[in-house]
C-alpha cells in the first residue's frame, strides 16, 4: 500500500514534521530529524510530558494524550495533518496504540505498514524467515512431543515480557493458562514454542534504502534481560529457586568477527527480497534480525522486528558499521531522516511511505 493522500503536500524538507510516540527510540528519532533539518512533533502521554519537555531542543511541538489509544481520535489526527506529519513507527507503536488504529490511521507512515501486521503474529514472522532461507529454531505446536528445552513467546512487541522456559507440555499448558487468565493472550495457539538455542545473543540492525537501492548493516547489540542475565552471575554452588524471565531492561554494544558478517549480510538481503514478494512492495528502512550464534558459529534467527529497535539507542553517534557507509555520525534515527530527505530531494517520497 502506497500512501497517496493528496493533502500530504511536500516540496521541501521544511514542509514535513517528523512525528512519533514519545517512548522507545523517540529521542534518537527526534535527534536525527533535527540533524537533517526537519521539524518534529512529539506525541506524548500527559504523565510523561515533563520528561520530554527537558529535550526542548529536539521537539518543536507536543500533541498531548491522556492515553496512547487517543491517537486515533479525530482531533489528534486533524492536528497531525495540520502539521503535515510523517509518522515513524517503533517497537511501542502497535503495542501501545493497537494494530487496528495503526493500520487505519490516515497519516503517512515511514516504512512498510503491512509488515507491522506480520510482526504482531509470531507464527507469520517465523514463516517469513523460513521462506527467506534463513536458519531458524525448531518450532512446536501445543500438544506435540517436546524434545529438550523450549522457550515460549507471546505475540507482539513485548520486549521479552511474559516469555518462559519449559521442558514438557504440562509446564507449557500450566503457564499458558495462567497467561490467558491474566489477559496477556486470548488463545493457546497465540504463543510460539521454539527450541531453546544455546549460544550468544546477537541482534543485527539493518536499513534497506529504496532510494539508494541497497541494504546497510548499521549496527548490532546484545539485549540485557531480567532476570536471566542476573541468574548467569550466580556461582554454581548457589541454590535459588527462581525461574528465568526475559524482560529487556537495556542493551549492550557488539562487534562481530568479520568472517561472520557474510552470513549476517546474506540473511539481511534475503529478508529484504522475501518481503518484496510476500509483503509487496517490500521493506523500507530499519529492521532487525534477532539471533543466537551457537558454538559451531551458526547464526540462528529466532525473530525479526520490522522497524527501528531499542538496541540502536546505544549508537546515537553512530556504530562502527554505520561509519563505514557514511563516514559521519549516523544513528538509525538520523538514517531514517536522511532517507526521507533524499527521497524528497529526488522526488521519490512515495517510495518510502505507506
Amino acid at each position: 500500500m502506497r500512501f497517496d493522500n493528496k493533502e500530504f503536500k511536500v516540496d521541501s524538507v521544511s514542509d514535513i514534521s517528523i512525528a512519533t510516540l514519545c517512548t522507545h527510540t523517540s529521542l534518537q528519532i527526534f535527534h536525527g530529524a533535527k540533524n537533517e533539518g526537519f521539524k518534529t512533533v512529539g506525541i506524548v502521554e500527559s504523565k510523561r510530558k515533563w520528561f520530554y519537555e527537558s529535550f526542548s531542543n529536539l521537539i518543536d511541538e507536543f500533541i498531548v494524550l491522556n492515553n496512547w489509544r487517543e491517537l486515533c481520535r479525530y482531533e489528534v489526527i486533524s492536528k497531525l495533518r495540520e502539521l503535515n506529519s510523517l509518522l515513524i513507527p517503533h517497537g511501542s507503536f502497535v503495542e501501545y496504540v493497537g494494530l487496528d488504529c495503526v493500520m487505519g490511521l490516515p497519516i503517512p507512515m515511514f516504512g512498510l505498514r503491512e509488515l507491522l501486521v506480520v510482526e504482531s503474529n509470531q507464527h507469520r514472522k517465523m514463516d517469513l524467515l523460513s521462506k527467506a532461507g534463513i536458519t531458524i529454531p525448531k518450532s512446536y505446536k501445543i500438544g506435540e512431543r517436546i524434545e529438550g528445552t523450549v522457550i515460549v513467546k507471546l505475540p507482539g512487541a513485548k520486549g521479552g515480557k511474559g516469555y518462559f522456559i519449559a521442558n514438557n507440555t504440562s509446564q507449557i499448558l500450566s503457564n499458558v493458562n495462567e497467561l490467558m487468565r491474566k489477559g496477556y493472550i486470548k488463545d493457546v495457539d497465540d504463543v510460539l514454542i521454539q527450541e531453546y538455542v544455546v549460544g550468544v545473543p546477537a541482534y543485527f540492525h539493518f536499513f534497506h534504502s529504496p532510494v539508494l537501492n541497497r541494504t546497510e548493516l548499521l549496527g548490532m547489540d546484545i539485549r540485557y534481560e531480567s532476570n536471566v542475565d542476573g541468574l548467569r552471575r550466580l556461582p554454581p554452588s548457589a541454590s535459588i529457586d527462581v525461574n528465568p524471565t526475559f524482560n529487556v531492561v537495556g542493551n549492550l554494544p557488539l562487534v562481530l568477527r568479520e568472517s561472520m558478517l557474510l552470513t549476517v549480510m546474506k540473511y539481511g538481503i534475503n529478508f529484504v527480497n522475501i518481503t518484496k514478494s510476500e509483503v509487496p512492495p517490500g521493506i523500507v528502512g530499519p529492521f532487525c534480525l534477532e539471533s543466537i550464534i551457537n558454538d559451531a558459529g551458526d547464526v540462528v534467527v529466532f525473530e525479526f522486528s520490522g522497524r527501528i529497535v531499542a538496541g540502536t539507542n546505544i549508537y546515537i553517534h553512530g556504530s562502527p558499521y554505520s561509519w563505514l557507509y557514511w563516514n559521519e555520525p549516523m544513528s538509525m534515527g538520523r538514517r531514517i531522516a536522511r532517507e526521507i530527505k533524499m527521497a524528497v530531494d529526488l522526488g521519490k517520497l512515495n517510495y518510502v511511505i505507506t
